[in-house]
């Protein structure tokens, strides 16, 4: 095991991961973070929303922006202009359909017999209201690694 020098100082553990933050690693992370999520998310989606047989039109959209997000996200690990402009649009459209069905599951759940006065029962019976809120998460990983600096 390679011993380091008396000037070059050994980094563990979190402060590993900020200095991949500081010298730029850590964006193109992200951005396949994102990709993967992306899939991962909109398949979970598409079965969830298979099982309501798709209802309602506005159940497609999630489904769909999952490969526009992998795309975006793959495209940001190879190329910075990518990670510039196609993954931040990508990931704001993620963010802003999370928000969306947040808004729809909690409809979904206000509208079921009792509403919210029967809330636990609606909640797993009903539209699941905080999933949404999971693709949320990975529209927000894209929009951070859109910020953050890149390995030069």
């Amino acid at each position: 095991m390679k011993q380091p020098s008396a000037t070059a100082k050994a980094v563990y553990g979190i402060d590993r991961m900020v200095r991949n933050v500081k010298t730029g690693r850590f964006e193109r992370s992200l951005a396949a973070l994102t990709a993967i999520g992306s899939v991962v998310t909109a398949a979970e989606i598409f079965f969830e929303h298979d099982k309501a047989s798709f209802g309602n039109k506005l159940m497609w959209i999630p489904v769909a922006l999952g490969p526009v997000g992998a795309a975006a996200g793959i495209a940001g690990v190879f190329s910075q202009r990518m990670a510039k402009t196609a993954l931040p649009i990508a990931s704001a459209a993620i963010v802003a359909n999370g928000l969306q069905g947040t808004y729809l599951h909690a409809r979904g759940i206000a509208q079921k017999p009792g509403g919210f006065s029967n809330l636990r029962y609606n909640m797993e019976m009903g539209p699941p209201l905080l999933a949404p809120l999971l693709v949320t998460v990975v529209g927000g990983m894209g929009l951070l690694a859109a910020v953050l600096r890149r390995e030069k």
